[in-house]
């Protein structure tokens, strides 16, 4: 009886917490054919109109001396053109990875010091159309933000936030690299991000001597390709679109083990950026932009056991939504499918009820900025895999097993921001003396308008007898 009310209570806790200009080339910043390290300069066209406190920073990526991982504090140039212009209040557009808001200037060390946080698009944009179809989403660049605050618990982060006057020089952000593989840690895990040819997904490990996760999530994709349209007018979005295509799926794998050690939870942006530049649209330099987020919670009902399960699923033909005169609509083409049960394959040597949820967003933007200050037309499909097994020592009567599955859809115009890392970015804001503004003010999670949609839900049970929970039949 005690085992069972333990299967029921772990299943509890695991469901609980699933639940019109076209692209050009523009001038390089950088020679030998590499990649702008900070992002391509602007050349705003003709037909295309800036808000008012927007100041275009002159030389591109040969301005910045560098940038602190966390994203916030960029050493640039004080000679640069029209760097004299900037005041806290005022919208920085250096580059397409290197725009915000002015929240504070200081001067060290030769260097202008500025500390930006994020914009929406019609921040920066007040009248413009921006397109481009059937975008080939295969030649992507990489972008590691490095060891950002954002990615360690807020009592061990310390002063490695931005500031608006560093005791000393911030570690920069590593160059970027071609190709969608990367290394980064986050929170005690270690993760490989990979893009594009079969999917975009992460492995990652976790280690603390007593407690063991490892896994891969991928949402599989064949060839991607997006298309997307801007219409903003009057600084007001009239219209946005945007769609990939190339049949989606996900896929999980994971193994668990805990010897005497806690449960957890923790969920984290992967501090990678896997991009591809589009090139000048009506003169402002685009980006397509996949981000992931990781969370992972453990509910192990005993201090010693074994878990693992591996599954696949087919999801949808395309993923998208449009936005138009206030309306708004999904457009993902649903075609869900079991390719490999992860139920089935659930096994392990647990002494008691265990329990795992992981949960793995991917997130498509159009759009300017970098890592957690990216802002556009965004799509975001998060997936979260639920999974429980009985105690084996009831495997005698069944070895109970149960899956919560759910995959829901958010979409957007603007940015987004885990809360729990808006937190610690503004824990250490608070923390930081201003030099020209009267104050720094705090960040928040998110900016313009979102929406979301549950695109699949199941829980299920095996097998189907009363000591699983379930009736037989």
């Amino acid at each position: 009886m005690r085992g069972r009310r333990l299967l029921a209570a772990g299943l509890a806790v695991v469901l609980l917490l699933t639940g019109c200009g076209g692209p050009t080339p523009g001038p390089a910043d950088e020679g030998d054919g590499e990649p702008p390290r900070y992002g391509q300069a602007p050349a705003p066209g003709k037909d295309v109109t800036l808000q008012p406190d927007v100041v275009l920073v002159g030389g591109g990526s040969r301005t910045v001396r560098s940038v602190s991982p966390d994203g916030l504090t960029w050493r640039l140039d004080p000679g640069a053109r029209d760097a004299d212009r900037l005041a806290p209040g005022r919208i920085m557009f250096l580059t397409g990875r290197g725009v915000g808001r002015v929240l504070d200037l200081a001067e060290e060390g030769g260097d202008l010091v500025v500390t930006i946080g994020p914009v929406t698009l019609t921040e920066v944009i007040r009248d413009g159309t921006f397109g481009g179809d059937d975008v080939t989403l295969d030649r992507p660049t990489v972008y590691v933000a490095g060891e950002p605050s954002w990615t360690r618990e807020a009592a061990a982060a310390g002063g490695t936030l931005g500031r608006s006057r560093p005791l000393a020089v911030a570690p920069a952000q590593p160059p970027p690299a071609p190709g969608g593989q990367a290394a980064a840690g986050a929170h005690g895990y270690r993760v490989r991000t990979f893009c594009c040819a079969g999917g975009v997904g992460t492995h990652f490990t976790y280690d603390d001597g007593s407690l063991r996760l490892a896994g891969t999530v991928t949402l599989t994709v064949g060839r991607p390709t997006a298309s997307f349209h801007l219409a903003i007018g009057a600084g007001r979005v009239n219209r946005a679109e945007l769609e990939i295509g190339g049949g989606f799926g996900i896929k999980v794998d994971f193994s668990a083990g805990i010897d005497g050690g806690q449960n957890h939870r923790k969920a984290f942006p992967i501090p990678v950026d896997i991009a591809f530049p589009i090139g000048l649209v009506a003169g402002l330099p685009l980006s397509f932009t996949v981000s992931q987020t990781l969370e992972v919670a453990t509910a192990f009902g005993a201090r010693r056991g074994t878990f693992r399960g591996a599954g696949e699923y087919a999801l949808a033909g395309k993923l998208g939504f449009g936005y138009a005169n206030g309306q708004v609509g999904s457009r993902v083409t649903e075609g869900f499918a079991r390719r490999v049960s992860l139920l089935d394959s659930l096994t392990g040597v647990p002494v008691g009820v265990m329990g795992l949820v992981v949960r793995h967003g991917v997130r498509f933007t159009m759009g300017i900025s970098a890592f957690l200050f990216t802002a556009g037309i965004w799509f975001e499909l998060v997936t979260s895999y639920g999974a429980t097994i009985g105690s084996a020592l009831g495997a005698p009567y069944a070895l109970c097993r149960g899956l919560g599955l759910g995959v829901r859809a958010r979409f957007g115009i603007g940015y987004r921001i885990l809360e729990p890392v808006v937190q610690v970015i503004n824990k250490f804001l608070s923390l930081l003396s201003p030099s020209r503004a009267p104050r720094i003010p705090p960040i928040v999670a998110s900016g313009g308008p979102s929406w979301s949609t549950v695109v699949h839900h199941d829980e299920e049970v095996v097998p189907p007898v009363s000591i699983c929970q379930q009736v037989p039949g």
